[in-house]
């Protein structure tokens, strides 16, 4: 058995209502993200770069159909090769078997038997980074703990109610963990749990089999402060998604060339879905500032500040400006899209308006067909 050999567990247990309506068919993990990514490929991307190809998923019963139109058979992450093992499993299976009086765990614990991986990975669902997991792997086996936890120094203003904050002792184990929720805000910066944990496989299975919670991620940071722990400041960039604002801004962020490079274009690739499509067409009437535009979009009016995602159509004298329009979405000519979140499959009326403000961000919904104007999102 290989001393480094890892398996992983992406937990998809956030959601929130302030990212409603764009979370309202899909779970937060398969939001877009910079035209042709989802939120799930950056999990995905540190589990494949760390040569992991056993997976467990545990995911939402209604919100499942996005993550499986996404990662299809797994075949850009490597988990489709000889030798990887992917599972899938639904929280409600837990709560059910805890009613029962079953062992709620009794999936991942058969996982992590099955993968004989000396230690395990749990990624959460929020945020974006690039990860080295052999990095934090390497810092877990030479502080020799049960338990490694990532996180990032992060200003109040990045920080979401529930984000668990990590206070350290000198040596760099933690001392305790609190919800932010239940902080008084006095620091400039925190230490952010990223929700990355690195464990000893053999001591997780132990404490799974008599634990009766109903989330791996808390049973985590229950633990962190009671047993030995590591912890792993990681450095680069970081979005943490918890509503329309932070999402809107995560997004904005890859116009700045320093984020962009530093997110997508690191030591690690980001893995995506492969599309072949034909390259976007822009018409001799296109003006496009600051904006990146994914493939096969045609663009024949003005972009500017804005994200564009695949098969999207700008007609004659239309503007898009500081706004993310997802995937195959129809603006009609001279309609005027500003400071808004457009989602899949939307189509915009000739002359129509939708016109929103930096604090006041208009969402249209998926398959919507907008034919009035909409204004501050009202």
């Amino acid at each position: 058995m290989k001393t480094n050999k890892m398996c992983a567990i992406i937990g998809n247990e956030h959601e929130y209502t302030d990212l409603l309506p764009l979370t309202q068919d899909r779970p937060l993990s398969t939001l877009y993200f910079d035209c042709k990514y989802r939120l799930i490929d950056f999990a995905l991307s540190s589990v494949a770069n760390a040569n992991i190809r056993s997976v467990f998923m545990l995911v939402n019963e209604g919100r499942v159909k996005s993550i499986f139109d996404h990662l299809g058979g797994g075949r850009e992450w490597g988990l489709d090769s000889i030798g990887s093992y992917q599972y899938f499993s639904f929280y409600q299976d837990m709560v059910r078997k805890k009613a029962q009086g079953e062992a709620p765990f009794g999936d991942v614990i058969d996982f992590l038997k099955t993968s004989k991986a000396p230690y395990t990975v749990y990624l959460t669902n929020k945020f974006v980074c690039n990860l080295d997991l052999r990095a934090v792997l390497k810092i877990h086996q030479e502080q020799n703990n049960q338990v490694t936890a990532v996180f990032k120094r992060k200003p109040a203003t990045g920080i979401a109610p529930d984000d668990r904050i990590l206070n350290l002792k000198k040596d760099g184990t933690v001392e305790q963990v609190k919800a932010f929720r239940k902080i008084k805000p006095a620091e400039k910066v925190y230490n952010l749990s990223l929700g990355v944990f690195i464990v000893n496989t053999d001591w997780l299975i132990e404490q799974l089999e008599n634990s009766q919670t109903l989330s791996l991620e808390e049973f985590l940071f229950d633990n962190l402060a009671q047993i030995k722990s590591s912890t792993y400041e990681y450095t680069g960039y970081v979005s943490n998604i918890y509503n329309l604002t932070s999402y809107y801004q995560a997004n904005m962020d890859m116009l700045n060339s320093e984020n962009y490079n530093s997110l997508l274009f690191s030591s690690q690739k980001v893995i995506t879905r492969t599309k072949n499509e034909v390259a976007t067409y822009f018409a001799a009437s296109s003006d496009v500032q600051n904006s990146q535009i994914a493939t096969g979009c045609v663009i024949k009016g003005k972009v500017a500040n804005s994200l564009i995602s695949r098969r999207t159509l700008v007609e004659d004298g239309a503007a898009v400006e500081n706004s993310i329009v997802m995937g195959s979405a129809q603006i009609g000519a001279k309609a005027q899209v500003v400071y808004a979140l457009i989602d899949k499959d939307v189509t915009i009326d000739p002359g129509v308006k939708i016109i929103g403000q930096p604090n006041q961000l208009v969402v249209v919904k998926k398959n919507e067909h907008v034919t009035a104007d909409i204004r501050g999102g009202k």
